[in-house]
């Protein structure tokens, strides 16, 4: 099992995911998701997104959109996604990063903290709202040091062996996969690209 960065053939994959999962789909670009895929398969078992935000009040990183298929749940797959993106905003010198979520707990044996609306970002302020209204009432905001975040060897040692509870026989790639709807043979997303 390994995460790597999403390609732009997956952009069909991600958008069918993210929206079973009803995770945030706002300004959409594959380049900015990692995929954690398991190496004897080939198949993909979650996903996450780190998103840049640039305002007047300077740049800023939020993780967000972070799934994980349900037979690969429980098993550190969203905590190798997590780690990933985190070390994706290291790389681009970023001291914090936010989520807004309900999973609170989750988020938090990584060093997570909860953040009052008061010490986020104006523009996490408001789309702390919009997700409240439109995906997750309960949602709040999060950050973390990127210098305190904190892998549990728990979820390390899952990750390693970690196998799917169950066989969906689902192909690998079909015509979903690169943006075809196999009933009409049209393009299914436009992302705007």
């Amino acid at each position: 099992m390994y995460v790597r960065d999403a390609k732009n053939r997956e952009e069909v994959w991600l958008l069918d995911h993210i929206e079973e999962m009803g995770l945030d789909e706002t300004a959409f670009r594959s380049r900015d998701y990692v995929v954690a895929i398991d190496e004897a398969s080939g198949e993909k078992a979650g996903f996450g997104r780190i998103r840049i935000h640039k305002t007047d009040e300077g740049e800023f990183c939020e993780l967000t959109s972070i799934g994980v298929l349900d037979s690969w749940r429980r098993q550190g797959v969203g905590a190798h996604v997590v780690e990933r993106l985190v070390e994706h905003a290291r790389d681009q010198s970023f001291e914090t990063v936010y989520s807004l979520t309900s999973a609170t707990d989750y988020l938090a044996q990584f060093g997570f903290e909860g953040a009052d609306a008061a010490d986020l970002p104006d523009r996490l302020v408001e789309r702390l709202e919009t997700k409240r209204e439109n995906l997750d009432p309960d949602a709040v905001g999060m950050r973390l040091a990127v210098a305190e975040f904190e892998m549990p060897d728990r979820l390390r040692e899952r990750f390693k062996g970690a196998q799917p509870t169950d066989d969906d026989g689902e192909p690998e790639e079909s015509a979903e996969d690169f943006g075809i709807d196999p009933d009409s043979a049209t393009y299914k997303y436009d992302t705007g690209g």
